[in-house]
């Protein structure tokens, strides 16, 4: 949300770089005709919408001014930490060896390496400098654990939408010549394709639409949110939550999104889940419609039927009003009050998905 605060700053300020490439490319006419049959798009508005048609306009309505504006800038206490977050580099060697199975590798905020029965699939990687259009504008809290050429061979990248810090046109750019298979909502592969990824390596799919590549499968599934990387253009791509699953697990990522029915709707048709990715940072009141509070996520979790609850969206990006490690305090403590599996491991640490986990206050920094 505040990435799109810090655009329109951009606009009202005069600065903004036309035709700039990490914009990414809209959707042209021809594009749209592929999804104009989209329950999900408004063929009149010839935008995305959500269950609520109007949620997000009334939104931006009542919350994006000059006083949301001033409250950014005024750099708050605590958003970025003092010193780098503690991490370890890991064993990729003994990470991709692991061929019955699942493990996960969090790189901090949604950015995970997943190994499934020994397909890697790299969820939302965002390994360059800023989640923004500019590099001196929401930058990352420290260096990835790993540089983009010591990630393994990547079978499958799997977006969530098309905001800065779950699409970056680095990293998106470092597989250009890869076999990789990119998996993204509905309009979401123009951007790719701009940046140079072969049509032929982009499979796009509206909600509960699947897609099955060998032995993984994957189904979009809805989210509550909204799109746009240039402060204008919004909703011209999907959104989405995601289902993955393998031959003995069953994967569940929340992307960015608001609370709704539709986590009790996907535990219901694809619950229970193993493990379950849920955005659980850089929330406010303000917009709670697209990013959910804590009490929330724990609601979300529950209606997911899910083992084990892996927060994520926090821990390397400032993009809400408060401390770097507010989200996993509140979170830590409504699990332990709910009775919720928690996992929160440090950034860069390999955690088995079939075995118990015991999560430390690794983020009570000295």
């Amino acid at each position: 949300m505040k990435t799109i605060i810090a655009l329109i700053a951009i606009l009202l300020a005069g600065r903004l770089v036309v035709g700039c490439s990490s914009f990414g490319t809209r959707p042209d006419k021809n594009y749209k005709k592929a999804y104009i049959s989209s329950g999900n798009f408004n063929k009149e508005k010839n935008i995305f919408e959500n269950r609520r048609p109007n949620l997000i306009s009334e939104m931006k309505k009542n919350n994006l001014n000059w006083g949301l504006l001033k409250e950014w800038f005024s750099g708050g206490v605590d958003r970025v930490p003092a010193k780098a977050l503690p991490e370890v580099r890991p064993d990729i060697e003994a990470f991709v060896n692991n061929k019955e199975g699942a493990k996960v590798i969090w790189f901090g905020h949604s950015t995970f390496l997943l190994n499934l029965n020994g397909v890697t699939v790299l969820v939302d990687p965002v390994f360059g400098d800023a989640a923004s259009p500019v590099s001196w504008m929401v930058k990352r809290f420290q260096r990835p654990v790993l540089d983009l050429d010591e990630l393994p061979e990547i079978d499958f990248i799997l977006i969530s939408h098309d905001h800065y810090d779950h699409l970056d046109m680095p990293t998106v750019k470092h597989f250009k010549d890869k076999k990789t298979v990119f998996i993204t909502p509905l309009g979401v592969g123009s951007h790719l394709t701009g940046w140079g990824i072969a049509k032929d390596r982009i499979v796009e799919r509206d909600w509960w639409e699947s897609i099955i590549m060998g032995e993984t499968t994957f189904v979009a599934t809805p989210a509550q949110h909204f799109s746009g990387r240039n402060g204008i253009y919004d909703n011209e791509t999907l959104w989405a939550s995601w289902v993955i699953q393998s031959k003995n697990h069953n994967i569940y990522f929340s992307g960015d999104s608001g609370y709704d029915v539709h986590f009790k709707e996907i535990g219901e048709k694809y619950g229970p889940f193993d493990m379950a990715f849920i955005e659980s940072g850089q929330y406010n009141e303000k917009w709670k419609e697209v990013h959910m509070m804590p009490e929330d996520a724990i609601k979300a979790y529950e209606d997911l039927g899910a083992k084990k609850f892996f927060p994520v969206h926090w821990g390397m990006f400032e993009l809400s009003f408060h401390t770097w490690y507010e989200p996993i305090v509140r979170v830590s403590k409504l699990s332990e009050q709910n009775g919720v599996n928690l996992v929160s491991p440090i950034i860069g640490e390999a955690v088995n998905i079939d075995e118990d986990y015991v999560s430390k206050s690794w983020w009570e920094l000295e």
